[in-house]
């Protein structure tokens, strides 16, 4: 058994790596948080602990004597990533053993503007340990949730369905030209929340890039998919490159569904931004996640994507 923090507990992924945590039966966990009391449901055991992140000195105090922390703190409302940077001096500090930041998404992060604040963390994470290892630390990177294809759908517990360009609902997706091979990693947020959770147990070095590859297949693989699943093809619109790096988003439709975290007054220009960005950081295998956690869990058995869409659609068909 060791003491898990969770920073920033009370978001949907979190809440699914908690639950997962809790069912392993075997960890004394502490939920951070900048609410004072509870605004979620919490099983049993877990502990709530009201901390301010722009305090490092109090965070100190309340890492005493744990031994990983689990990052989940919210990206967009912090551009310079004061509290993670806060965080991990903290947990350096308290001589916390392992530090897993806010990630949870693509490899790379180019034309992703949203997701500024995590280059921002990596590159602190290396900075801290430029010298010698200080902290021990891994970016846990699933690529796309498979959950999201299964929009308007709710597959997990607590993560919300989020729309992307391949709109499994309408039969139709978007495209970037002449990428139709690039690759895309898809991992089920449970598939997600087993292999957090067994790293946490892990006993060795955790690798410095976490990445957690439940299926990797290409855009047409994907379509060729869709019309198995839906019965009949995609309706399938190509944007050119240079259009969409020119911030000319040239399609007859887009996304409309927005994360929690985002504000009305943001919604439309992060909406046509983050469908821009999908494309063009797919188009330059962002979201082709590596293997690392997959090589130290062999025995894990990932959702296969077509079994996972199959059963979803079946439903609704």
């Amino acid at each position: 058994m060791v003491k898990v923090v969770i920073a920033g507990g009370s978001g949907q992924v979190a809440r699914e790596v908690i639950d997962a945590l809790v069912a392993s039966n075997k960890h004394d966990i502490t939920i951070f948080s900048r609410n004072p009391s509870p605004n979620i449901p919490i099983p049993a055991g877990i502990k709530w602990r009201p901390v301010d992140y722009h305090n490092k000195e109090a965070l100190v105090e309340a890492l005493q004597g744990m031994h990983t922390v689990l990052s989940f703190v919210q990206l967009l409302s912090d551009p310079e990533q004061t509290a993670q940077r806060n965080l991990i001096d903290a947990a350096i500090i308290a001589g916390v053993k392992r530090f897993a930041p806010s990630e949870y998404g693509s490899r790379g992060l180019d034309n992703m503007a949203w997701w500024h604040g995590k280059q921002k963390v990596r590159e602190y994470l290396s900075k801290v340990n430029e010298k010698e290892q200080v902290i021990e630390y891994t970016l846990f990177q699933p690529g796309l949730f498979l959950d999201y294809l299964a929009f308007p759908h709710k597959t997990s517990k607590h993560v919300e369905p989020l729309q992307s360009v391949f709109n499994f609902q309408n039969r139709r997706a978007l495209v970037v030209d002449g990428h139709e091979e690039c690759m895309i990693t898809f991992t089920s947020t449970a598939d997600t929340a087993a292999i957090v959770t067994r790293a946490v147990d892990y006993e060795g070095r955790w690798p410095a890039v976490g990445g957690i590859r439940g299926n990797r297949v290409s855009v047409s693989q994907l379509l060729d998919i869709g019309m198995k699943v839906r019965g009949s093809a995609f309706a399938v619109e190509r944007m050119k490159l240079e259009d969409l790096e020119a911030g000319e988003l040239k399609a007859s439709w887009g996304l409309e569904a927005v994360h929690q975290a985002v504000s009305e007054d943001q919604a439309q220009a992060l909406l046509k931004m983050v469908c821009i960005g999908t494309l063009l950081s797919s188009s330059k295998g962002a979201w082709d996640s590596s293997d690392e956690m997959n090589q130290l869990f062999p025995d894990h058995k990932f959702t296969p994507i077509e079994e996972f869409l199959s059963e979803v659609w079946a439903k609704t068909s």
